[in-house]
C-alpha cells in the first residue's frame, strides 16, 4: 500500500515535469506563420557557390579594407546595412556600391523585430529603403532581420513590402569574445556539426560583421574557398542561380 502511494506520487511528479518540459520546448519551437514564405537560409545545389554577407550597424573603420580584400579576390558579397548607419555614413554606402558589392536592407534602428508590430517593422524597412535609394539610386529587395529573428510580424512586414527575408547557413559568430581569426575562418572552412548534421558549404549563406578579426580572417577564407573552386555570389546572384534551376531535387 505504501509502495502504491509512493508510485502514484512519483507518477504525478513525473507527469508534471513532462508537461513543464513540453511547455519549455514549445516556447522555443519556431512555427512558420501561415501564408508567409520561409526565410532563405541556403540554396540546395551541387555547384560550388557561396554567398558572403555582412550585417552592418557599426564597424565602419574596417569596411574599406574589407572591400579591398574582396576586390583583390574578385569576390562579390552582400552588405545588409541599417538605415541609421547608412544615414551617418553615406560615403561608405556609395563606396560599397561602387565596388560592385550588393547593398541590402537591415532595418533602420536594429530593433528586435519579434517585439514590433507588422506596421512598425514595415516602417523600419521602408525608412532604410528610402535612405539607400536616395544614396545609390537602388531599391533594396532583400531583408536581413536584426538578431536573426524570424517571428511572424517581421516576416509578414517583409512580404507585404515585396522583400525576401534572408538569414544564414553558417554563422561566424565573429562578435563573440574568443572569436579569433582562426576560429572565424574555421566556422566557414570546417563548419561544426550541429544536431548531428554537417553543414554543406555549397549554396551556403555566411553571416559576418565588420570586425577586426573578421577582416584578418577574410584573406584566408577567400583564398581557401577559391582554391576549392568556390565562386562568391551576392544574395541576388544566388537566388537567380536557384531560379535558373542550378539546384538539386
Amino acid at each position: 500500500m505504501i509502495f502504491w502511494r509512493i508510485s502514484r506520487r512519483g507518477l504525478a511528479v513525473a507527469a508534471v515535469v513532462a508537461l513543464l518540459c513540453l511547455g519549455w520546448l514549445a516556447d522555443r519551437v519556431v512555427v512558420a506563420p501561415a501564408n508567409v514564405p520561409e526565410p532563405l537560409e541556403q540554396v540546395r545545389t551541387e555547384a560550388k557557390v557561396i554567398a558572403l554577407t555582412f550585417n552592418v550597424d557599426w564597424g565602419e573603420e574596417y569596411l574599406p579594407q574589407i572591400l579591398a580584400e574582396l576586390g583583390n579576390a574578385g569576390a562579390r558579397a552582400t552588405f545588409f546595412v541599417t538605415g541609421r548607419w547608412a544615414k551617418n555614413h553615406p560615403e561608405l554606402v556609395r563606396k560599397i556600391a561602387e565596388a560592385g558589392q550588393e547593398v541590402e536592407n537591415h532595418g533602420y534602428s536594429h530593433p528586435h523585430p519579434d517585439r514590433l508590430s507588422v506596421g512598425a517593422n514595415e516602417e523600419e524597412i521602408k525608412k532604410t529603403e528610402s535612405i539607400i535609394q536616395g544614396l545609390i539610386g537602388y531599391r533594396t529587395r532583400y531583408y536581413a532581420p536584426p538578431y536573426g529573428e524570424r517571428g511572424s510580424s517581421g516576416l509578414k512586414a517583409a512580404q507585404a513590402l515585396g522583400y525576401r527575408t534572408v538569414l544564414w547557413t553558417l554563422d561566424t559568430v565573429d562578435w563573440r569574445s574568443g572569436s579569433t581569426p582562426g576560429v572565424i575562418a574555421g566556422r566557414i572552412l570546417a563548419p561544426p556539426v550541429r544536431f548531428g548534421i554537417k553543414p554543406d558549404q555549397r549554396g551556403a549563406i555566411v553571416l559576418m560583421h565588420p570586425k577586426e578579426n573578421t577582416l584578418r580572417a577574410l584573406p584566408d577564407i577567400l583564398k581557401a574557398l577559391s582554391q576549392q573552386g568556390f565562386r562568391f555570389l551576392t544574395i541576388d546572384q544566388l537566388i537567380t542561380f536557384e531560379k535558373e534551376g542550378n539546384t538539386t531535387s
